[in-house]
């Protein structure tokens, strides 16, 4: 059985605490490896080799770290297939998905790689007499991230990108669920010639996160995952004295009008609902048809489904991969029971066409006639499952949308630009799409909802992804007058 470890001061280290989770295959629903789980001590000797590298690294010049974040866009591009295939074997999802994660990684790279321009200060001479103010921008030491199961190279890149460039030393802590692609990111990072130590992998449970919310040298962290856990990090977190950001659940919201392209609209439910298996926090949960578009939009969802081929991400005819765990699979089809569904009818039950196989498979499922009061609208589901709520009128939409206490992506559909001016100005979400069902930032703008998808006060990535893991200092200085110096600078004494 392959087993995971753990990465630190620059090579790969055998966990000691004796626990070991297992990490499976989720297309053959097999377990195909162990992932050591770390202790609090093995979080200590991970903290404690990067405060060792920290001073070295901080005072690393902003030139040579462009140089070292440049080579590791490079490589991590060279290698961007094999850091593809093992996001794939462990998480589940189709290759293309996996090679996209990848893509959109290298992009914060690249942003980051602009540290020299990134970092400048602020600078006013002469504020008063003899007297200059200036703002630089200094690194907070060790830092560390949590990230989720659903994009274990992509969210990752998100982070330690800029908090390398600010000249930070990081602590990364993936999921156990499919830790492999940390760990090849680690070496690629070494192959870029970053030093020994400015970056380390624990693996771990919830042990290990604990341990880092309350280690006194980790000055900050930043979490990617669910709601409840989202508060736990940050409450926790914050109490301890670090700085926090900590991304929630979603329940994102498609709004369609009746003026709408209704097979551009159904072609962009199908796919942001059900891509990756809806198991990403931008997947589209609840398609909110307004008037007489419903029917239409339903009937021409319900007619794509078929033709989304579920099967292994290693088939280039797969569209749609398996759920991570054979847990969570059989989670996700109880809001298919009629407990969960209440009044809703179901128009397509994904349980009906999976792949003959063991793997840990549900197709995607369609729900009518969803009610906000039931559970299939009201909690995070994170799997193909598409509700449609229909409501009367644009206002009804809208206040659906803001009543909702997730709010982190949400899409409107329609033909008329001063509708969608209107919603973009009216909606309580923090990223907003118009005709773009699935609105990820571009790495130089920043990630985030609002509501109960986040806790603290900056986004991810982008410009707040510096501002969080940097600190700001201001100098304030007076020179005497070189005229009244008694020293000769060689100034003529009337200047």
């Amino acid at each position: 059985m392959k087993r995971i470890s753990h990465w630190v001061d620059g090579r790969i280290i055998a966990g000691k605490s004796g626990r070991t989770g297992p990490v499976y295959n989720p297309a053959l629903g097999e377990q195909v490896a162990e992932v050591d789980l770390a202790s609090a001590a093995e979080v200590d000797l991970a903290v404690e080799t990067a405060r060792a590298a920290f001073p070295a690294w901080r005072a690393t010049s902003l030139a040579r770290r462009s140089e070292v974040l440049f080579r590791m866009r490079e490589v991590l591009d060279a290698n961007r297939k094999e850091v593809a295939a093992a996001v794939m074997a462990e998480h589940g999802k189709v290759l293309s998905d996996a090679e996209g994660e990848v893509a959109r990684g290298l992009e914060n790279l690249e942003f980051a790689c602009g540290a020299p321009y990134l970092l400048r200060g602020g600078h006013s001479e002469q504020v008063a007499r003899g007297v200059d103010v200036y703002s630089v921008l200094e690194p907070l030491g060790v830092v560390a991230g949590i990230t989720p199961f659903n994009f274990p190279a992509m969210v990752p890149l998100w982070m330690f990108s800029n908090a390398i460039a600010c000249g930070n030393c990081f602590v990364l802590k993936p999921s156990e669920k499919d830790p492999s692609a940390s760990l090849l990111l680690a070496v690629l990072w070494k192959q870029a010639g970053l030093p020994d130590g400015v970056l380390n992998v624990i693996q771990g449970d919830r042990e290990a996160v604990e341990r880092i919310l309350a280690h006194p040298d980790v000055a900050a962290i930043s979490f990617v995952g669910s709601t409840p856990v989202a508060r736990h990090i940050y409450e926790t977190g914050t109490r301890n004295g670090k700085r926090v950001q900590a991304l929630g659940g979603a329940k994102n919201h498609m709004v369609v009008l009746p003026d709408a392209d209704v097979d551009m609209a159904a072609d962009a439910a199908v796919s942001a609902g059900y891509g990756s298996a809806g198991e990403r926090c931008m997947a589209i949960s609840v398609v909110v048809a307004v008037g007489t578009v419903a029917d239409p939009l339903v009937r021409a969802i319900a007619e794509r489904i078929p033709r989304v081929k579920v099967g292994p991400g290693d088939d280039p005819s797969s569209e749609m991969g398996p759920l991570i765990t054979g847990e969570h699979r059989q989670h996700v089809a109880g809001y298919l029971e009629p407990d969960a569904l209440g009044e809703a009818r179901l128009v397509v039950d994904g349980r009906a066409s999976v792949p003959a196989g063991p793997g840990f498979y549900l197709g995607p499922s369609l729900v009518d006639h969803v009610q906000p009061a039931s559970s299939v609208y009201a909690e995070e589901i994170f799997g193909p499952v598409l509700s449609v709520v229909r409501v009367g009128t644009y206002e009804e939409a809208l206040q659906l949308v803001n009543a909702n206490p997730y709010a982190n992506g949400v899409a409107l559909f329609t033909r008329d630009g001063g509708a969608a001016r209107r919603f973009q100005v009216d909606v309580e979400v923090g990223m907003v799409g118009v005709n773009v069902p699935i609105p990820v930032p571009v790495s130089y703008y920043s990630f985030g909802g609002w509501k109960a998808s986040l806790f603290g006060d900056t986004h991810m990535y982008g410009p707040d992804g510096v501002r969080f893991f940097t600190r700001t200092k201001v100098v304030t200085s007076r020179w005497p007058d070189p005229a009244s110096s008694s020293v000769d600078l060689g100034f003529p004494q009337n200047r």
